[in-house]
Parts: C-alpha cells; sequence; structure tokens
C-alpha cells in the first residue's frame, strides 16, 4: 500500500475517532491513486491506519480501520456480516432496510439499502467506486439479491469526479419492487425513486407518528404516502400533498395495495397548500411535515431556517388544543436543537403552546457512531397542542 503523511491535526482527528481528514491536513500524498486503500501516516512516519484515498474530494482520506491491516475481500465480507447481523437484531415487520449506513458500519462512502429480494448501492467516493466489484461479490454471498443495483446518479459523486449514471451490477431488477414496511405492501421505484427507493430512515418513525394521529390528518410532502398510509387505520382521514406527480402515482398505487378508503392524494406546493388552508379556515388534528432537507450546506442556513419556521407556523395554524403535529429535518446543519428552536418561535407567533410528546431521529438501521455526528441527520419531533 502507498503511504499518506497527514498533519498532526488530522492524527488528533483519527484519535478522536473521526474517519475524515481533509485535504487542508494532508503532509504528503506520495504516490497515492485515486480509490486505492492507502496507509495513513502521521509526521514521524508512524501508522495510524488505512483509508481510502480520494485524489479530488475535499474528503482525501476516509478511515477504514485504524489498524495497520490489509483490506481485502475478507475484510469487506466481515463488515458487511456484521451490518446484516445489526439489521437482523432492529428490524421488525419489513424486508425493506439500509444494510449499510456508509460511516455508521465502518464502512465510509457506501450505503446499501434492502428490498426484499434487491438491493440498491450508492457508492459515494472513489475508494467504494474501485471496490465495487469485490462488493458485489460480497453482498451476493451475505444476502443472495435477484439483482444489485447502483444509484450511482448522487450529486456528491461529482466532487470524487465520478460519473453519475445508474447501473446494475448483478441480476436483474424489476421496474417496480413489492416490498414490506411494518406491515404494509408498498412499491419501490429502485431506479427513479427518492434516494434509493423509499425512506427508509422514516420507518420507526411512521409507527409513532400513527400512534399519536388521530381526526383528520395532513401528511406534507407525503411523497410515496409513507406517514399518510401508516396514520389512516387510526384517523377519520387523511390527506397527503405533494409537488412530484411521480411520486404520487406511486403514493396511489400503495393506498389501494392496502385498501385505505380514507386516504386521498393531491398535487400542490406545501407553503401555498397550507397558506391556503388557513386562509379558508380549515382546521386538522394532525399535521406531518416531512421536507426535503432545506439546508443543504451551511452557506444556506438562513433561508432554511426561515423556511423551517415558516412551514411550522403555517401547519400550527392548523391546529386546534389537542392537535399534534410531527415534524421533520433531514438537515445535517440544523440539529435537534435549532429545530426545537425554530418550531418553539412559530408556536409563539402562532400562539400556540407545545407539549413535547416524542423526540427521535433516524431508524435503528441507520446507526450513529457517538464521535462522528454526520451520521446523526433526520430528527423528528412530536408536539401536541395545549
Amino acid at each position: 500500500m502507498s503511504g499518506v503523511k497527514v498533519t498532526r491535526k488530522a492524527e488528533s482527528r483519527i484519535e478522536s475517532g473521526h474517519p475524515w481528514i481533509f485535504s487542508s491536513d494532508v503532509a504528503e500524498r506520495g504516490q497515492a491513486q485515486p480509490g486505492e486503500v492507502v496507509r495513513v501516516l502521521n509526521l514521524r512516519g508512524q501508522c495510524l491506519g488505512v483509508a481510502h484515498y480520494s485524489s479530488t474530494s475535499q474528503i482525501v482520506l476516509r478511515m477504514l480501520s485504524r489498524k495497520d491491516q490489509v483490506v481485502d475481500r475478507a475484510f469487506y465480507l466481515a463488515r458487511l456480516q456484521a451490518a446484516l447481523k445489526h439489521r437482523q437484531h432492529v428490524v421488525r415487520e419489513s424486508d425493506s432496510y439500509r444494510l449499510v449506513h456508509a460511516e455508521g458500519d465502518l464502512l465510509p462512502g457506501l450505503i446499501v439499502d434492502r428490498y426484499g429480494d434487491y438491493l440498491s448501492v450508492q457508492l459515494l467516493d472513489q475508494g467504494m467506486d474501485t471496490a465495487s466489484e469485490v462488493l458485489t461479490s460480497c453482498l451476493e454471498e451475505v444476502v443472495q439479491p435477484k439483482g444489485i443495483l447502483a444509484r450511482n446518479d448522487v450529486p456528491v459523486r461529482k466532487l470524487e469526479s465520478l460519473p453519475l449514471v445508474p447501473k446494475v451490477l448483478s441480476g436483474e431488477l424489476p421496474e417496480r419492487v413489492p416490498v414490506k414496511m411494518n406491515g404494509l405492501s408498498l412499491e419501490a421505484d429502485l431506479l427513479h425513486g427518492q434516494k434509493t427507493g423509499v425512506y427508509l430512515d422514516q420507518r420507526e418513525n411512521y409507527v409513532a407518528a400513527a400512534h399519536w394521529a388521530r381526526g383528520r390528518a395532513l401528511d406534507c410532502f407525503t411523497s410515496t404516502g409513507g406517514f399518510a398510509l401508516h396514520m389512516a387505520p387510526n384517523c377519520e382521514s387523511v390527506e397527503g400533498i405533494d409537488s412530484s406527480a411521480e411520486a404520487l402515482k406511486t403514493a396511489t398505487a400503495n393506498r389501494d395495495a392496502n385498501g385505505l378508503k380514507n386516504v386521498t392524494f393531491r398535487e400542490a406546493n406545501a407553503f401555498d397548500y397550507l397558506a391556503g388552508l388557513a386562509a379558508g379556515r380549515r382546521h386538522f388534528d394532525t399535521v406531518v411535515l416531512d421536507p426535503p432537507a432545506f439546508a443543504k450546506s451551511k452557506t444556506n442556513m438562513d433561508a432554511a431556517m426561515r423556511g423551517y419556521k415558516e412551514i411550522n407556523f403555517k401547519a400550527l395554524r392548523l391546529l386546534q388544543p389537542g392537535g399534534v403535529l410531527v415534524t421533520c429535518s433531514c438537515s445535517h446543519h440544523v440539529n435537534e436543537g435549532t429545530l426545537l428552536q425554530l418550531v418553539a418561535e412559530a408556536a409563539l407567533d402562532a400562539g400556540k403552546t407545545l407539549r413535547v410528546l416524542e423526540r427521535r431521529a433516524q431508524a435503528q438501521d441507520h446507526p450513529i457512531l457517538l464521535t462522528v455526528p454526520e451520521t446523526l441527520y433526520l430528527k423528528c419531533l412530536i408536539f401536541e397542542v395545549l
């Protein structure tokens, strides 16, 4: 293996348990090649572990191990087997879940989502892209899937100078994959759907929202109907809105497959639609907000904060005492404390007093590492209006 020397600052970062080393903290790149597994050395030449090397990203090194060890098929196989074992422990009543959550499973740059008999993979850096053949072989051994798709259309691959072209790595994939989630029958579009098909990270939050939901419910940014369909058995009626006509087609198919008669879907802009509902003096007993990430980077934080406050303010205007608000943020740059503050400000402006019912994160198949804050990105807060 080639050796890459890093600064004392990078050495401290590794010692603190974080796997990322940035370009500014690399002292010597040596003969390292794009996507290669390299030995990470301190300025004294001592090995700090092994990592995937990227020639173009600001994240030059992603640590695979803090030991000086060979990274071969056996290495990847062991990590994948450990990841599967965790899912077998935490996933219930679902054949669809995140099998590998990158840093959360000590495989930075790799996402693997399981949809029944099929896998949807994201190779996010040069190292995992280079290892795609051995990873495919290992996944075939661990899971025995009928097909593996690489959803390589993720914008972050641009930073790695990698092409944004999805491709089938193994087997064949149908246009739609039938899956089970929390006992519901759903369809997943692995090639064109959001993320790798559906929002797996909300799986446990769907159940929590259903527990508190009642009366007339409104699900904003419903996508393929996740919250709406889970809440339906406990509600008088559920209205789901989304700006994507294609997503709503899948949501409607999911509704019909489960025989849910009290759910309707409407194509609309959530901000405008909520304003119209308030102007019409309409009220709901449950409102869900699950918007896309408003803060994709620190540079647009101000606009994102205004967006989160505005959408929560508009939702709260529709709720009477006893009403339930489920509000989410998948923006890593907006932490739970910030989201709580924004909702508090929105509640004061709307003249509402809120009781916190639950503070939640992403599902347990998206594990969070204590020393890697980036692995915690999803916040789901559930409130009751007093």
